[in-house]
């Protein structure tokens, strides 16, 4: 089995549990971060983190950005994203889907939580649409980059208006192309 393939099978097996996905988005959106950090923002305790940090430093994902020194002399890590995107152009087709798998679980975990915060009183939206289109190559390129397009705009506002909102988008061929087609 080739490095790129064993490197690969250890990206996705650090992406199968959801909170690994968090700690990682969390990580994406803002500055090198610690456990504790982390912990805190993704309302878990510490000492649950670092197995999954440790998982996900193992499979290049992230990295010790720098140590920090604490009152008392010890010594805190700091993490950061590396710059891997997984799963890369020579993935295969079951490597991506569990990948895009992972990234589900995450979103169900995202769901439930706001639908349980909602219980508890607090002010969550969620919000879901699924529908069947007929799209040629160029009018699916096309819907793809007005989304992402969206979503870049609006990633680069500054400011403290709004709330984090998770969004979650997929264009799945639900039948096979024609030969034409690829």
């Amino acid at each position: 089995m080739s490095e790129r393939t064993l490197g690969l099978r250890s990206i996705h097996r650090a992406l199968a549990d959801p909170i690994r996905i968090h700690v990682l988005e969390a990580l994406w959106q803002a500055h090198p971060q610690s456990a504790k950090e982390l912990a805190t923002g993704l309302e878990l305790r510490p000492d649950r983190l670092y197995y999954h940090l440790a998982q996900l430093e193992k499979a290049g994902l992230i990295e010790i950005a720098e140590y920090r020194r604490l009152a008392g002399g010890k010594v805190e890590r700091m993490y950061q994203p590396t710059t891997a995107e997984p799963p890369g152009d020579k993935a295969t087709p079951l490597e991506v889907a569990q990948f895009l798998n992972a990234m589900l679980e995450a979103t169900q975990v995202d769901i439930t939580s706001a639908s349980m915060a909602k219980e508890d009183g607090e002010q969550r939206e969620i919000s879901l649409s699924r529908t069947t289109v007929r799209l040629s190559d160029n009018a699916r390129a096309t819907l793809w980059e007005h989304l992402q397009e969206l979503v870049r705009v609006e990633q680069h506002i500054d400011g403290e208006d709004g709330v984090w909102t998770r969004v979650v988008v997929t264009l799945v061929d639900v039948e096979e192309r024609n030969q034409t087609d690829r």
